[in-house]
């Protein structure tokens, strides 16, 4: 597995723990790995995205939703969408990267045995 997946995954798990000051580790690290171009800003954007949400219990956010209820089928709906996105030539770097954070964090997500 790939560092930036690893990374993903240690993310996902303490932001299921609540955990955090350690998920923000996680992610600043995860912001240094995807680097400063236009795919890194928008990679960046969206792992920063998603921890503001949790973090600040948005009812009004897409991640908070599907965590908070534990929400599977909808993770796997989003996930094939924003799959179907990255791969789409029309889009520029910035949105590749923002869908591709998603992607790797709605894997990461689905892929835990026991959720918060």
């Amino acid at each position: 597995m790939p560092a930036r997946e690893m990374r993903m995954e240690m993310f996902v798990r303490a932001l299921l723990r609540r955990d955090f000051s350690r998920a923000k580790g996680h992610m600043e690290k995860l912001m240094k790995i995807a680097g400063n171009n236009e795919w890194g800003k928008g990679y960046s954007r969206a792992v920063e995205g998603i921890f503001n949400a949790l973090k600040e219990n948005d009812p009004d956010s897409l991640v908070f939703q599907i965590v908070s209820n534990n929400d599977r089928e909808k993770a796997k709906e989003v996930l094939e969408t924003y799959e179907r996105i990255t791969g789409q030539d029309f889009r520029d770097d910035y949105e590749r990267g923002f869908y591709t954070a998603w992607v790797e964090f709605l894997k990461a997500y689905l892929s835990q045995k026991t959720l918060a």
